[in-house]
């Protein structure tokens, strides 16, 4: 397991050490992920993705749940409604499947366009020009890997830590 801790850099410059330094320190470069403006230069640094940066993967949960549940809605209508035609369970089954994967596919679409509401606090923050980064470490690591950051980039700020990492992004 690992959590994602969460630090504020004033620069590109200060951003790019710190990337460096969490490398030397053996944490991969997969679980360093960097947010910046808009339009800001991220040269050297390893950009958060869709996965990370939007709620694409809490949409297409609630998608999926939503989707199936109106889908076997609709299955036992549908199989009241054919009677001995078909086979009930089988209705029921096939059309909550429907409903789960259209559920998950709408969802997705719409949450990959909507900003993380984890990463909502940070949103000034990141207009005025600073760099977020979120580093996924390993629980027996935190203290060691927050220690270090606060001892080599004095510039940069602490801004918490999320307790569990989510499976996907």
């Amino acid at each position: 397991m690992r959590k994602r801790i969460y630090w504020l850099l004033p620069d590109l410059s200060s951003a790019t050490r710190t990337m460096n330094d969490l490398l030397l320190a053996r944490i991969g470069d997969q679980h360093i992920h960097f947010m910046a403006a808009e339009g800001a230069d991220m040269n050297g640094l390893h950009a958060a993705n869709v996965l990370q940066s939007s709620d694409l993967v809490q949409a297409a949960q609630s998608g999926l749940l939503i989707g199936a549940g109106l889908g076997s809605a609709a299955g036992v209508a549908a199989a009241y409604t054919l009677g001995s035609m078909a086979a009930p369970a089988a209705v029921v089954i096939a059309m909550a499947a429907l409903g789960a994967v259209l559920g998950t596919w709408s969802s997705s679409m719409i949450g990959s366009s909507t900003p993380s509401r984890r990463l909502r606090r940070f949103e000034q923050a990141i207009g005025q020009g600073q760099y977020l980064l979120m580093v996924d470490v390993p629980r027996s690591r935190v203290t060691e890997i927050e220690a270090l950051l606060e001892r080599t980039h004095p510039e940069a700020h602490f801004e918490g830590r999320e307790p569990n990492v989510p499976a996907f992004p």
